[in-house]
């Protein structure tokens, strides 16, 4: 079958849920990882063929698509600060705006001891134990399958390379007491639950119905839980002078970075995203 005619099938399957240019872009993206060719390929080589074999796992592919399971998900890939993390429904597919978390960290330079509480897939500890190679980095999530996925993580040719050390993922409960025998840490980072139930209704149906809601949301009572709780960790593990940075909801701001105020931290700010949105909370032991 030619390609040209797999893509246009593709398409004409997945925009039963998504805009045509967003379904043309998932089903290039998909090909492109499964087969290898890229977006030019149907027009530079318009008899390009696709061995037959391959149809049913392809056509498997826009079904699962069409029924709003993520790309992500479907191909068990997701990139992140430049590289390609394994995913499943047991962890969020890392969104771009975490990577300023990421930036954030690194602007301090220099080998460190991170803790990564509520750590999911691990993209943000393994972003940072290779990009600061010699840093001891450990995340902690209560999470079986999200432990599972981030220990599984494979970048060992960039370890060769660069002597990075793999974080060590650890499971507790991030709401529970802090796990003190860890030693201290100079930083400490969290892109922990905070959608609040009320905002499930704005969210895509592709998000609601095939990400872990137990690393999404947070009681409307309560939304603010796990940030208290990471003070207490910050306090307990953080070096003085240490230095903290959490990603937050963006409604909620003002009352994220006064639970750090008040617990007697120095220097929080809040940090916007790239939609001028508030993002995340920095802060100092």
């Amino acid at each position: 079958m030619f390609l040209k005619d797999i893509i246009k099938e593709g398409i004409n399957t997945i925009s039963s849920l998504y805009p045509e240019g967003e379904a043309r872009e998932m089903v290039l993206a998909y090909l492109e990882h499964r087969i290898g060719t890229t977006r030019h390929t149907h027009i530079l080589n318009p008899d390009y063929e696709v061995s037959d074999d391959l149809l049913p796992e392809i056509r498997d592919a826009y079904t699962r698509m069409a029924s709003g399971e993520p790309l992500q998900y479907v191909i068990g890939l997701a990139y992140f600060y430049g590289r390609g993390f394994h995913v499943t429904p047991d962890v969020l597919i890392p969104r771009p705006e975490t990577e300023i978390l990421c930036r954030t960290v690194l602007s301090t330079h220099g080998p460190k001891r991170v803790l990564d509480l509520c750590t999911g897939s691990g993209c943000i500890a393994w972003t940072l134990a290779l990009e600061m190679p010699g840093s001891d980095v450990k995340g902690v999530d209560i999470s079986d399958g999200a432990l599972g996925v981030a220990s599984r993580q494979d970048f060992a040719d960039e370890m060769a390379r660069t002597g990075a050390k793999a974080p060590e993922f650890l499971k507790a409960d991030v709401l529970g007491e802090p796990l003190c025998d860890l030693g201290m840490f100079d930083v400490l980072v969290s892109n922990p639950p905070y959608v609040m139930d009320k905002e499930k209704a704005l969210m895509r149906p592709n998000v609601l119905d095939h990400e872990p809601h137990l690393a999404l949301f947070v009681s409307d009572d309560d939304p603010l839980v796990f940030y208290r709780a990471v003070s207490e960790w910050a306090m307990a593990l953080l070096k003085p002078s240490g230095y903290a940075v959490v990603e937050i909801n963006e409604a909620l701001g003002e009352q994220t970075a006064d639970i750090y105020r008040n617990a007697g931290f120095k220097d929080v700010h809040i940090i916007k995203d790239l939609n001028d949105k508030d993002r995340f909370v920095s802060f100092r032991r």
